[in-house]
């Protein structure tokens, strides 16, 4: 009985995520720290953050919240001071979610940053038609110099 309760209170807490998604380092040269299933735009495209300022509005914004770090159920990522952020929208989905949860490798190659992530698995059966714009901000080592922002999908 008791391992049946633990097992249910692991499974509670893997479904129960909060809005911040920090994942460890992928060979310390990036770092992804925020990933959200709406709020991005309707195209696919990049920004480099410059600032902190930046970096909170963009977070307000897309939260829609009036001020950065008065939530309690709300964790924020610092923003790094020694790597380029980088915010990349992945543009608008009719259904599915489309939400990185983690970014494999990058790589620069003729100045296009190359983000690997995992392929979505798919659910199968019907699923309810919801528009969503998915958006995430990651981490890049500072000499990295690139012109546009492809991601790559793997298994």
């Amino acid at each position: 009985m008791k391992s049946l309760l633990i097992a249910c209170a692991a499974i509670f807490m893997s479904c129960a995520g909060t809005s911040s998604q920090k994942s460890s380092a992928v060979q310390g040269n990036t770092e992804l720290l925020v990933s959200e299933n709406q709020g991005g735009t309707d195209s696919p495209g990049f920004k480099i953050i410059k600032d902190e300022k930046d970096f909170s509005n963009i977070i307000r914004g897309s939260f829609g919240i009036a001020e950065v770090g008065k939530e309690s159920y709300i964790s924020y990522p610092k923003f790094p001071k020694n790597k380029k952020v980088v915010l990349y929208n992945l543009g608008s989905f009719r259904s599915g979610s489309h939400k990185i949860e983690e970014i494999k490798s990058i790589s620069v190659k003729n100045q296009i940053l190359y983000v690997e992530v995992p392929a979505g698995e798919p659910s199968g059966g019907m699923e309810i038609q919801v528009i969503s714009s998915p958006w995430f901000i990651f981490t890049v080592p500072t000499d990295y110099k690139f012109t546009s922002v492809e991601l790559k999908y793997s298994k």
